[in-house]
Formats: structure tokens, sequence, C-alpha cells
């Protein structure tokens, strides 16, 4: 017969995690998301003018995740900044995200066909008004996708935040499982937790591509 010592309590210790996760996603998705607009746009209305963002960008994008919690906590001490760790997650991440966000508009921004710019144009549109009513519109739906999976992405990877001292989900399971000795139980419980939330936030995205299809 199966017996664990996993209690209710521990349950409820999970979830918290779980909604430390979550804050923690959408904390950085509003920094990497507004961010990644402006530099997606830049990038993509002035290339060369850009290049110095772009390179910095790369940065980003190319060092790994949990070295930059590392030297920016440890920078954060360095410099005297009196912020939380959870701020140091939403920040860390949040620029992650705007690195990757950035190429996620830019692509989206160039794949309006520029003879569609120019009718607009030619009718008389203005340089703001063409980009607000004919590319932001087609260029959304386009990097829609992408912006889906970077959300999915940056859910799966705030687990990184561990190294900091926040307690998230998988840190809320590691807790457990010290102290109960059931890792494969409790990890499998952690696993179905994440891949809810990622079902959620992927059945919003397809019920929100949907009724854009049925719109047009």
């Amino acid at each position: 017969m199966f017996e664990t010592s996993l209690t209710s309590t521990d349950l409820m210790f999970m979830l918290d995690g779980a909604w430390v996760t979550l804050q923690l996603t959408v904390g950085a998705m509003l920094i990497g998301t507004l961010s990644g607009v402006v530099f997606g746009l830049l990038r993509a209305t002035l290339p060369r003018a850009s290049l110095p963002l772009a390179w910095v960008l790369d940065v980003f994008r190319s060092v790994p995740l949990l070295i930059q919690f590392v030297l920016f906590n440890a920078m954060k001490s360095i410099a005297g900044l009196n912020i939380s760790a959870f701020a140091v997650g939403c920040i860390v991440l949040g620029v992650y995200a705007a690195a990757f966000c950035t190429e996620i508009v830019r692509s989206g921004v160039l794949a309006v066909p520029p003879n569609l710019r120019r009718a607009s144009r030619s009718l008389g549109m203005s340089y703001l008004q063409d980009l607000r009513y004919i590319v932001l519109p087609i260029a959304t739906r386009v990097a829609f996708p992408g912006w889906l999976n970077l959300v999915l992405s940056v859910m799966k990877d705030s687990a990184l935040v561990m190294w900091i001292g926040i307690v998230e989900l998988l840190r809320a399971s590691q807790t457990i499982v010290t102290r109960i000795q059931e890792p494969l139980l409790v990890l499998c419980i952690a696993g179905i937790i994440y891949y809810v939330m990622s079902l959620v936030v992927a059945q919003l995205g397809a019920r929100l591509e949907k009724r854009w299809q049925e719109n047009d």
C-alpha cells in the first residue's frame, strides 16, 4: 500500500511557491515586454543607430541566466543597494526577457510588407498613424506566438531565483524533499503544477489568437 509523509501543509507550501513563480513571471514580463517593444521598434526602424543597444542585449541573451542572477545579486551587495531578492529576480528576469522580446518585436515589425506601409503613407497617414494603425496591429499578431513562448520560458527559468534565496515552487519542493526524503513524489507534483500553469497560459494565448482570426 502506498504511504507518504507528504501533508496538506506541504502542498500549500508548494502552492505558495507556485504563486511566487507566477508573480515573478508577471513582473518580469511587464519589464521585458514594455522594454522589448521600445527596443524592438528602435532596432527595426533605426538598425544602424541602435547597434550599441543590440550589442548590449546580445550580452544578456548570451550569458547564462544563473550567472546574471549571481552577478547582479553580488553587485547589489557591493553597491549597498537596499533591494529585495524578489526585486532582483524580477529585474534580472525582466532584462533577460527584454533581450529576447526585442528580437521578437523587431521580426514582427519587419514582417509587415513594405508595400502596405507605402500605401498607407500615400493615403495621407502620418508616420505615427502608420505605426499605430498598420504596423503595430500586424506586427503584434506575427510576434504573439514568439512572445507566448517567451512567457512560458521565463516561467520555467524563474526556478533559478532559488540561488538568490527566493522560495518559489522548485525551492519549496526541494525543502520538502529534504525533510521527507520522497523526491520522486514531490518533484512529480511540482512538475504537474508547472504543467497546469503553463497549460493555462497557453490556452489563454490560443483563445486570443482564435478571437483575432474570427475578427478578420
